[in-house]
């Protein structure tokens, strides 16, 4: 029996001594990480996400590392820029493990290297930068430290996927002379537009003025022209006129002078009766003259009425031409 029973304790022994065998040689990766299996310290192979085998009790886990994408946070630090100005700086990084044995072996520990390598980094870049330029190019400065930090950081087994500077803060007094620069530069371009829309105002009333001025010449050359016309057509009526009494003269025509005559004498009454300064007109005249000159103007329509009809009167007394018989 003493034999029997120590038999059985041998195999149980031996059975878990198995199990604990295949349960070390199982490990199970949960995913987003990256497991390095060393072997007798030394790095042997990595597990993916997932059931991995490796050899009991020669294999062990190295590290656990984390290969979904991460985010570190750079702290505030001072920067001197090349013009001498002092700011406050801070921002944030975000980065990837690509090789876990590489990020494993490659560096003691990956999160403080990658920080100071941000932090001297950004240093570098904004230090060789003026303040103006600093505070106005804030994407190319991004791109620069993320296009150095990815180069130094690639021996490590890590890719770097951005790099943000979320604030920079100059000191108050460079903040105060800012917003006095600011609103000087704004004085100014208020002072410019308003200057430039004066102007703008003055050329337009100048060319309004211009414009009625060319308008007015033009309407005074064309009242000119209109009455150069009318006091020709005038004069070459009062021309057939005159010519028309000469005529009424030659042939003892009385009347006719008299007609012109009284016809100028009383178009000079009508001048002077229509003066503006004139309110009280006197004027000797000569009845029995006026008197016999509309006489001679009833002459001459008479004679003018009596020749129309002895005009009509032959025109009336021809006889007809016609061949008798036609209708």
């Amino acid at each position: 029996m003493g034999g029997f029973s120590g038999f059985s304790m041998f195999a149980g022994a031996v059975v878990v001594f198995v199990i604990v065998t295949i349960l070390m040689s199982v490990r199970q990766v949960p995913q987003g990480y990256a497991y390095t299996v060393e072997r007798f310290g030394r790095y042997h192979k990595t597990l993916t996400p997932g059931l991995g085998l490796i050899v009991p009790w020669i294999d062990g886990i190295g590290r656990r590392m984390n290969v979904m994408e991460q985010v570190l946070d750079v702290p505030s630090q001072e920067v001197i820029t090349r013009d001498n100005a002092s700011v406050t700086v801070d921002g944030v990084a975000f980065y990837q493990v690509l090789d876990p044995a590489r990020a494993s072996y490659e560096v003691s520990d990956l999160q403080r290297a990658l920080l100071n390598l941000l932090m001297t980094n950004i240093r570098t870049v904004m230090g060789s930068m003026d303040l103006d330029e600093l505070l106005s190019h804030r994407d190319s400065i991004n791109v620069k430290l993320l296009t150095v930090i990815d180069a130094a950081a690639g021996p490590w087994g890590i890719k770097i996927n951005r790099v943000e500077i979320k604030d920079i803060v100059p000191p108050k007094n460079m903040i105060d002379s800012m917003a006095r620069q600011m609103m000087a530069e704004r004085e100014k371009r208020a002072a410019v537009l308003e200057a430039e829309g004066q102007r703008q105002a003055e050329i337009l009333r100048a060319e309004g003025r211009k414009a009625a001025l060319v308008l007015d010449a033009e309407g005074r050359r064309e009242a000119a022209f209109r009455d150069a016309e009318a006091r020709e057509r005038q004069a070459q009526a009062e021309a057939a006129a005159t010519a028309m009494v000469s005529e009424a003269i030659a042939k003892g025509d009385i009347a006719a002078l008299n007609y012109f005559i009284a016809e100028k004498y009383v178009k000079a009454i009508d001048s002077l009766a229509a003066a503006p300064n004139q309110k009280v007109f006197v004027m000797p005249m000569d009845m029995a003259g006026l008197a016999g000159t509309i006489g001679g103007i009833a002459e001459l329509t008479r004679s003018a009425l009596a020749s129309t009809a002895e005009q009509a009167q032959r025109r009336s007394s021809v006889p007809s031409t016609r061949p008798p018989g036609s209708a």
